[in-house]
């Protein structure tokens, strides 16, 4: 007989593993499937914001990971060689007056360890989702591992397997593609700027440069490229970085490089029966602006009690049609006020005409200058997600 857990998460990165850790450190059996072999090891992804630090403290992992990171408190606002405004992030949030800004990879170490120590053994690695079936009672998931084809059954499925999501897939679930034509490149690279713990956005008429400490003396760069950067060099960052800011880097420093092409992916509902998508699954949104990982955060933090209360009801063998439909509401509700946010972040980057870039620094100077900054620094620290 197939072994049945309350809950099985497909997808083991940072969403999948945290919505596990959550659901194991409060008594639920849960079991984790991922289809690579090994952890990731490049990071996109760095900031961490106030609410998700919020829900970390559930799973005592808050001091931790903030203890290992750089706390932003501030941002600064340039262009043309001049400082436009600052927003502070002091009052956005009483207890984490900061976002924590440490690379993905150590994040998701950090949730893996405390998942292995909630639930031994709970992530499988190497196992590839192939197919699932739903019936009154359960769901059936039929997948290939290491050893050959497996099988496992659970009351409830969590999908984080991301923007690219199998679960979404075999659902049947749209989730339409929206690209603008927006590309990036970033590298991150030794921090010679003397700009310390503050992040800066600079907005010049070739295109947004915008850069972000982190550990160790490090500094993330990220640049708008008229392309997608095919196989881009730290060589390129620091080029465009200096020819649009002045700034000197050092290329040789450089310990990652990537590229991104920004793309909106929202899937047309999240919840199919016993299954919910989260994360990347459910929204894919523009990585400018830090808010995907934590959304998905978020998504996790939101449907553990629900499922908890599903699985009371004759231990997860009852349904109720509408368990979800709150849930699916507020989170896509969230996601769609984060898009929204993103798509305008990527239109301030873009680059444009002197007249236009002129009104766009203007429009900058007074939005930082007026009471809306403190409006400002608290979206951009997702106090609304």
């Amino acid at each position: 007989m197939m072994r049945m857990h309350d809950v099985v998460v497909v997808g083991g990165g940072s969403v999948g593993v945290f919505a596990a850790l959550l659901l194991a450190r409060q008594g639920v059996d849960v079991a984790v499937w991922e289809r690579r072999a090994a952890p990731p090891e490049l990071s996109r992804a760095i900031g961490i914001h106030p609410p998700s630090l919020r829900a970390f403290e559930a799973v005592d992992l808050a001091d931790e990971i903030v203890a290992g990171a750089v706390r932003i408190t501030d941002a600064e606002a340039r262009g043309s060689g001049r400082t436009l405004g600052r927003l502070g992030f002091g009052k956005a949030d009483s207890r984490y007056p900061f976002v924590a800004a440490r690379p993905q990879s150590e994040t998701e170490r950090l949730l893996r360890a405390r998942l292995e120590s909630a639930a031994p053994g709970s992530l499988r690695r190497g196992v590839e989702l192939r197919s699932l079936e739903q019936s009154s009672e359960h769901v059936v998931l039929h997948g290939v591992g290491p050893d050959g084809p497996v099988e496992i059954a659970a009351r409830f499925v969590l999908a984080a397997d991301g923007a690219r999501s199998t679960v979404r897939r075999l659902l049947g679930i749209s989730a339409p593609v929206v690209e603008r034509g927006d590309h990036y490149a970033m590298a991150d690279v030794r921090d010679d700027t003397g700009d310390g713990d503050r992040a800066v956005v600079s907005v010049e008429r070739a295109g947004v440069v915008e850069s972000f400490p982190l550990p160790g003396g490090v500094r993330r760069f990220v640049v708008a490229t008229d392309a997608p950067a095919e196989n881009v060099t730290a060589e390129t960052v620091v080029r465009l970085v200096t020819e649009r800011t002045g700034l000197p880097l050092d290329a040789a420093t450089s310990t990652m490089t990537s590229a991104f092409s920004v793309r909106t992916r929202l899937a047309t509902s999240t919840v199919a029966g016993r299954v919910v998508l989260l994360g990347d699954a459910a929204h894919q949104i523009s990585p400018i602006g830090g808010q995907g990982m934590n959304l998905g955060w978020l998504d996790a933090q939101a449907v553990v009690p629900v499922v908890r209360q599903a699985l009371r009801r004759a231990g997860g063998r009852r349904l109720d049609p509408q368990a979800f439909a709150r849930y699916e509401e507020a989170r896509g509700r969230s996601a769609r006020r984060a898009a929204r946010q993103a798509q305008l972040n990527t239109v301030l980057g873009r680059p444009c005409g002197p007249v236009a870039s002129a009104v766009r620094q203007n429009g900058l100077r007074v939005a930082l200058a007026r009471p809306t900054a403190r409006l400002l620094a608290a979206t951009y620290s997702m106090r609304f997600a």
